[in-house]
């Protein structure tokens, strides 16, 4: 009677392993079909391969970022206008300045003044907020100012 209960107990966890292998077998079965390939090391080593791959590309779009990050800081990216009327005279504030700064505000300057002979446009250049050659009027300042 005991050898009876343990070839029954030995049967039984044959039963069971071999439904844990066809299980298995089924699952590898379903990985491998979709990839063309037959055995799982082929699969493992061209996962890797574009791992490889997609890390060189990451690695040279970081590079490409950064070139561009900095390259964008000598775009223009702050603008200011202020109207002004330049003699004081009764009427509208027809002048004005234009800014055009980088992130640095360096850039350049756009005075229009209107007058009664016509319209005069002056330009400066600007470095760090400060006037390269000529000194900056109150206005001009305003509108680097403004333009942060």
């Amino acid at each position: 009677m005991q050898n009876y209960i343990i070839i029954s107990a030995v049967f039984i966890w044959l039963l069971i392993l071999t439904y844990i292998l066809f299980k298995l077998k089924k699952h590898y079965f379903n990985l491998v079909s979709g990839t063309g390939k037959n055995k799982i090391d082929d699969i493992l080593d061209s996962l890797i391969n574009d791992k490889k791959n997609v890390e060189l590309e990451l690695q040279s779009l970081k590079k490409d970022l950064h070139e561009s990050i900095n390259k964008s800081n000598f775009f223009i990216r702050k603008v200011g206008v202020v109207r002004y009327n330049p003699f004081g005279r009764v009427g509208n504030d027809q002048s004005f300045v234009l800014s055009l700064l980088n992130s640095e505000n360096s850039g350049l300057l756009i005075n229009f003044i209107y007058t009664s002979d016509g319209l005069r446009v002056y330009t400066k250049k600007v470095t760090s907020g400060k006037g390269n050659d000529y000194r900056l009027s109150e206005e001009e300042e305003k509108a680097i100012k403004e333009s942060s």
